[in-house]
C-alpha cells in the first residue's frame, strides 16, 4: 500500500489543487479539536481548584487515586493532539495559497501567538504583567509556526523526514541532559530542556519555560504530512484506513518501545505494590518536553479518534465542533474565567492581597487557595462542566461571527 498522493495538477509553484477537487471542509478535524478543547478545561480547572494542586503531583504513584490519576492522565491528550491538527491546518490552509502566501500567514501568525502568550496567557495566570513570563502551549505554537513559514518551502518528503528524524529521535538528547555537570541554559531550554526552567531576565523578574520548542515542532511538522490524507482528493475510506493504520501503529509503538523500557522516554517503569499502580507507571511517561513514548500514547488515539468521528454526526458533535471552531477564543477567554472565578473565592474565604501576593512569589501564581483550601474532585468536574457549558454561548457567537465577516482579515489570526 502507497500513502495517498494528491494535487498531481498544481502548479510548481503553488500548492493550489485543481477545482474539481475543492470541497467542504471535513468536520472531523473541529470536532476532535473542541474535544481536546474541553478535556483541555478539566485540567485548569483542577490546577485551580483542587485541594492539593500545588502541593503534590497528581501522577505521585505514591500519593494519586485512580480517579485523580485518570483525571491528570487523560489531559495529556490535549497538547499533542492540537499541535498535531494544527499541522494539518497548515497543509490545508496550503490547498488555497500559494507558497509565499502561506509562508507569509505563518510567520505572522506565528509571531503573533508568542506576542499573546506574554500578552495575553502569562497574565492569565498571574493577573499581572511581564512578571513571570511562562512560555507554554502559545509559545510552542507559535515559534513552531515562525519555523513551518520556512520548512513549507521544502518539498513534501523532506517535511516528512525531518519530522519524523525529530519525533523519533530528540530523546537522543536525554543522554546530554543527564550527564553529569549538564546545566541548561536559556537556549537549551527554549530548544529541547523546558520542565519549569526558570530565568531571570531582570531583578525579581523571571521567565519560565515550560514548553521547549522542538519536539512541538516535529509534531507540527508529522501533522501538516497527515494533512495531505484530508486533500479533497483522498476518499474518505482510504482516510479512514490510513488513520486507523497510523493511530495503531503509534499505540503499538508505544506498548513496544515501553515493554523494552529503554528508549522514548527518560524515566523507566517499575513494577509496584499491585497491577493497577503498574500500569499507572507504565503509562506515566514525560511531557516537559514531550517524549517519543508520550507522543505516541497521546496521538496514536487521536489519530482513531479522527477516523471514528468523520462519521459521526449528532448534536454533541456540533457542540464541539464549535469549540473546536473558536480554539483560540475559547483557550483563552477559560483562563480567565476560571482564575476570576478563583479570585472571588480566595476573598470570599476571607483571604487577603497580602496573602495573594506572597502565593505568586511561591507558585507563581495569584489567588492559589492555601493549605486545604481547595475542593474535592467531584467539586472540580462540577466547576469544569459549569465553565465549559457557560462559554458556549460565547463561541456559538464568535464562531457565527467568523462565518459571516470572513472579509476581516485579523479574524483569521485568531
Amino acid at each position: 500500500m502507497t500513502f495517498p498522493l494528491t494535487h498531481k495538477t498544481a502548479t510548481a509553484g503553488s500548492l493550489n489543487p485543481a477545482p474539481s477537487f475543492i470541497k467542504s471542509r471535513i468536520e472531523s478535524i473541529d470536532v476532535l479539536r473542541g474535544l481536546i478543547m474541553v478535556i483541555m478545561a478539566l485540567d485548569h480547572t483542577r490546577d485551580f481548584f483542587h485541594a492539593q494542586a500545588y502541593t503534590d503531583d497528581p501522577l505521585n504513584l505514591d500519593t494519586t487515586t485512580p480517579v485523580l490519576y485518570a483525571t491528570r492522565w487523560i489531559t495529556h491528550f490535549c497538547a499533542p493532539t492540537f499541535a498535531l491538527l494544527s499541522g494539518t491546518s497548515i497543509y490545508l490552509q496550503g490547498l488555497r495559497k500559494s507558497r509565499s502566501e502561506l509562508s507569509l500567514f505563518l510567520l505572522k501568525r506565528g509571531l503573533w501567538l508568542i506576542v499573546a502568550e506574554v500578552l495575553l496567557m502569562a497574565p492569565a495566570d498571574t493577573f499581572t504583567l511581564f512578571n513571570p513570563i511562562t512560555l507554554v502551549v502559545f509559545w510552542s505554537l507559535g515559534i513552531s509556526m515562525v519555523f513551518m513559514a520556512g520548512l513549507t518551502w521544502l518539498p513534501f518528503r523532506a517535511i516528512l523526514s525531518l519530522g519524523l528524524a525529530i519525533v523519533l529521535g530528540h530523546n537522543l538528547l536525554d543522554a546530554v541532559e543527564q550527564a553529569p555537570g549538564f546545566t541548561s541554559g536559556f537556549g537549551w531550554a527554549l530548544f529541547h530542556g523546558g520542565s519549569h526552567r526558570v530565568f531571570e531576565y531582570a531583578p525579581g523578574r523571571v521567565i519560565v519555560v515550560l514548553y521547549p520548542f522542538l519536539p512541538w515542532l516535529g509534531l507540527m511538522m508529522m501533522g501538516y504530512c497527515l494533512g495531505r490524507l484530508f486533500a479533497p482528493a483522498v476518499a474518505a475510506s482510504k482516510r479512514q484506513q490510513w488513520l486507523v493504520y497510523l493511530g495503531a501503529g503509534a499505540i503499538g509503538l508505544f506498548v513496544g518501545l515501553r515493554l523494552l523500557n529503554g528508549y522514548g522516554d527518560p524515566f523507566p517503569w517499575s513494577v509496584q505494590k499491585d497491577g493497577l499502580t503498574t500500569l499507572f507507571s507504565f503509562l506515566k511517561v514525560h511531557k516537559y518536553p514531550p517524549s517519543l513514548l508520550y507522543m505516541c500514547i497521546t496521538v496514536g488515539p487521536g489519530l482513531l479518534g479522527l477516523a471514528l468521528l468523520e462519521n459521526v454526526h449528532n448534536r454533541v458533535t456540533s457542540v464541539l465542533r464549535t469549540y473546536g471552531r473558536t480554539a483560540f477564543f475559547y483557550y483563552t477567554i477559560h483562563f480567565y474565567f476560571l482564575h476570576t472565578l478563583r479570585m472571588i473565592v480566595f476573598f470570599a474565604a476571607g483571604h487577603t492581597m497580602t496573602e495573594a501576593d506572597k502565593s505568586l512569589q511561591i507558585i507563581p501564581m495569584r489567588f492559589v487557595l492555601p493549605g486545604d483550601g481547595g475542593y474535592n474532585l467531584g467539586v472540580v468536574y462540577l466547576i469544569w462542566i459549569a465553565v465549559v457549558a457557560s462559554l458556549y454561548p460565547l463561541c456559538r457567537w464568535f464562531d457565527a461571527y467568523k462565518t459571516t465577516h470572513k472579509e476581516q482579515w485579523w479574524l483569521s489570526y485568531l
